[in-house]
């Protein structure tokens, strides 16, 4: 490679660490200031210039540069600022950079769009963001329901890196085996579409057979090209989310972290509320407020549990409610989605089914022991909604998991407070210690941070065939034990600053499981090495 296309390579660049002898040897002599600085250096300066920027806005944009720049310095500035940098790098700041994409573009960061128009240049198009790098996990997202802010076509291609960021600091999985990949199959947001400086197709989303057949062609030249990928969908609209998931995840390793990813969370959560009270969770009853691809997708996953604890599916549907915009939902609705159907009421079981549109008449009625949003409705987990499932229970689980922050059911601080302390509080953005009453409650992030690195990792290093619900469930069971149930406090989810060593558990639990069920293709036949060996750190 010439001296210039090193120096622009981000996997391979190292700027100012470039040795005299590797100056010479790549024809780089004049090309750099003549110090030789040390990676430690480099941070020390970046991270200066770093907190001169004023707002978390500007902070990302700045990390943006370095991350297009130098990869190894990034992740290795990234790891010693993990919870610093975390909500400025990824939820909540990256939701204004998406929203303000086409604005601000400057470099396509190495990711792959996909035109639905021109499925005849899908192969093309990943072996050219590929170049000759072996890929072993894509991240794909149509930008139809991103975060809490939803349809933003072709912008949503920066919620596939800032995944893939997160799944290299937090698991070490190598930058250069990463592609994040945007399905540009239109939009339905007016805003984009009337911008003349949107550079996604200026088109209304296509659904159906076209988008369905796109889709699969996707999923076949990906597989074709990249023999041992595995394949995370991110951020997909309700209608289509569930349907692609099942129409894959028992052909090729492949999860969608909306759907499963938040259901393996915030079960831990519930775990970890659990350790503290020594209530079984077939004793539960679950309110899920919020029925889209993440609410119904955890609800799934907590009732898959109860199953696994003994009851039957029937006996477990029997401790869930759903509550979507229609309010509570019932069997007679027209317009349940799959997933919802499952959980929906038989409307003649409730002599007061008209006032079920309301939360806290929901709460009186059914008395759930956990509330879960994701909503998306600011301010939608009221004191007197908090007040009345402390009436329930003594100890109610409340997570308000919404994100962005704008966006939450409640604030950690508000459940504290309203339940007298009484509550397991976890959110889905970060929100501190929360000081009450001389106890120092430390909020637990529901964020699947916590869990979607490590289980890609644990896929990767048993190159398993398949995930499978065992491997999900192990993948929830392994956050416990994490914390101190006795202290006063405690989070019911490890802290985010965790998150290294939280995900080396995760990964050898499901790549363990994996090889108990005879899924993995791994050479290795000692999981916790294998998991060991893939690691990549940021070093020269």
């Amino acid at each position: 490679m010439r001296a210039h296309e090193i120096l622009n390579n981000t996997f391979l660049n190292k700027g100012t660490a470039f040795t005299m002898k590797e100056r010479q040897e790549l024809g780089l002599i004049g090309l750099l200031p003549p110090t030789v600085q040390t990676i430690e250096e480099q941070a020390e300066q970046t991270y200066e210039q770093y907190l001169t920027k004023p707002s978390d806005l500007e902070k990302r944009h700045f990390l943006m540069e370095i991350f297009n720049t130098n990869r190894t310095l990034f992740y290795y500035l990234f790891n010693k600022h993990i919870v610093e940098f975390n909500p400025v790098v990824y939820d909540p700041t990256i939701a204004d950079t998406i929203e303000n994409y086409s604005h601000l573009f400057v470099d396509p960061q190495y990711a792959a769009y996909l035109d639905i128009n021109h499925p005849e240049n899908i192969t093309e198009t990943l072996k050219n963001a590929a170049g000759d790098r072996e890929i072993r996990l894509i991240v794909v997202t149509d930008a139809e329901g991103i975060l809490g802010i939803g349809d933003w076509g072709t912008q949503g291609v920066d919620i596939s890196v800032g995944k893939l960021m997160i799944y290299t600091a937090a698991a070490g999985i190598d930058p250069a085996s990463v592609l994040p990949v945007v399905i540009d199959a239109g939009t339905n947001r007016k805003e984009l579409l009337e911008d003349h400086l949107y550079l996604g197709n200026h088109q209304e989303r296509i659904y159906g057979d076209q988008y369905y057949s796109f889709v699969d062609q996707f999923v076949e030249t990906a597989e074709s090209i990249f023999p041992k990928l595995y394949l995370h969908w991110e951020d997909f609209g309700r209608s289509n989310a569930a349907t692609i998931l099942n129409n894959y995840k028992t052909k090729i390793p492949t999860f969608n972290d909306d759907i499963q990813g938040t259901g393996i969370v915030v079960l831990g959560g519930i775990f970890g509320s659990l350790d503290i009270t020594g209530e079984k969770l077939t004793d539960q009853v679950y309110l899920c407020y919020g029925g889209g691809s993440a609410g119904a997708g955890i609800a799934g996953r907590v009732h898959a549990e109860m199953v696994s604890e003994g009851l039957s599916e029937e006996e477990a549907y029997k401790h869930f409610f759903m509550i979507d915009q229609q309010g509570l939902l019932f069997d007679d609705m027209e317009d349940l989605t799959p997933a919802q159907k499952p959980f929906a009421k038989k409307r003649a079981d409730y002599k007061d089914a008209g006032d079920m549109t309301d939360l806290l008449n929901v709460v009186k009625t059914v008395k759930p022991t956990i509330l879960v949003g994701t909503s998306t409705n600011p301010g939608a987990f009221t004191k007197e909604v908090v007040e009345a499932m402390c009436a329930n229970t003594e100890r109610p689980v409340i997570f308000p998991i919404s994100n962005p922050t704008k966006k939450m059911e409640a604030t950690a601080e508000q459940v504290i407070e309203w339940s007298d302390g009484k509550a397991f509080v976890a959110t889905g953005v970060p929100s501190g210690t929360i000081s009450y009453k001389g106890v120092d409650y430390q909020i637990g992030q529901a964020n699947n941070s916590l869990i979607y690195p490590g289980l890609g990792l644990g896929m990767l290093a048993s190159e398993a065939k398949l995930l499978t619900d065992e491997m999900i469930g192990a993948a929830a069971h392994s956050l416990s034990g994490l914390v101190d149930p006795g202290k006063p406090g405690a989070p019911v989810l490890p802290p985010f600053e965790f998150v290294a060593d939280v995900s080396i558990k995760v990964a050898e639990a499901v790549a363990k499981k994996a090889q108990e069920q005879g899924l993995t293709e791994s050479k290795e036949t000692d999981m916790a090495k294998a998991v060991r060996d893939l690691k990549w750190y940021p070093e020269y």
